[in-house]
């Protein structure tokens, strides 16, 4: 069996440089070629001394010369969406964990998926454990009434609430089939951006890495659901698990969920 070869877009950052390394320790796949958009030289090093694949500034000519059947992009909301139209254009499937995307974005994304008979997996969190938070609220919002989330990151995130945050209270508030119960003065400024109800703290802050916690409520009991981040590794089986699956697949799918058949159990 042929492996999957994974051209990395902003592989030199935080993201991509784990991204690299967790794609090598992988016999199935291959990283061909890597695109960062500040690169001041034309090879990109692979971990371990096993040589060494093209890097540029330049997705198309990489995508021309590499021949990927996916690209890994963990960059920024203005780059991801005319990545998508270059990628998908040539027939090159997508694993997205760019936060800040808005559901416009991630709608032209699917189209471009669909248009060009590619797959897209765009997920707000590739890490497992924080999918599973998201399922564990999303049950537990049917029963309780009141919600509230904190999530906390690094200084340098750039998009408030995060895209995990947004996606939870979306997630709760759909498996209710109704909006949450309102408290007194939820809307003054410092009681957090409202999405139907549920009230998304953030903070900001060296560090943190990434962390959430879900509050629901009820007269007399609270239930509190939350996810730590310790290190960015802990993206990497989710990133790993969304690159086999896309070149199975044709158009849009959001989140890891579906990749875990946790919707069926919803």
């Amino acid at each position: 069996m042929k492996p999957i070869k994974v051209v990395v877009y902003g592989a030199l950052g935080r993201m991509g440089q784990e991204v690299v390394n967790a794609l090598c320790r992988e016999p199935e796949m291959q990283v061909t070629g890597a695109v960062e958009l500040k690169s001041s030289q034309d090879h990109l090093p692979l971990p371990g001394g096993s040589g060494a694949v093209p890097l540029s500034a330049d997705l198309d000519y990489i995508l021309t010369t590499c021949q990927p059947d996916v690209l890994v992009d963990f960059t920024v909301a203005r780059a991801t969406v005319s990545a998508a139209r270059v990628a998908t254009k040539r027939g090159v499937n997508l694993v997205i964990g760019t936060t800040g995307l808005t559901t416009d974005d991630v709608e032209e994304i699917g189209r471009l998926a669909t248009a060009h008979k590619v797959g897209a997996v765009v997920a707000p969190n590739f890490a497992l454990g924080a999918v599973l938070m998201v399922h564990l609220a999303r049950i537990a919002a049917r029963y309780l009434d009141y919600a509230e989330i904190i999530e906390l990151h690094h200084h340098q995130k750039a998009d408030a609430p995060s895209g995990t945050a947004l996606a939870t209270a979306r997630a709760m508030v759909q498996a209710r089939g109704k909006p949450f119960e309102r408290t007194p003065g939820q809307d003054k400024p410092s009681r957090g951006e409202q999405v139907d109800g549920v009230s998304i703290h953030s903070v900001r802050m060296p560090g943190l890495l990434a962390h959430q916690e879900v509050l629901l409520g009820a007269p007399g009991q609270t239930l509190s659901i939350r996810h730590d981040t310790i290190s960015r590794e802990c993206f990497m089986p989710g990133v790993i698990l969304a690159v086999r699956e896309v070149v199975k697949r044709k158009g849009l799918v959001y989140g890891l969920d579906a990749l875990l058949n946790l919707q069926e159990e919803r």
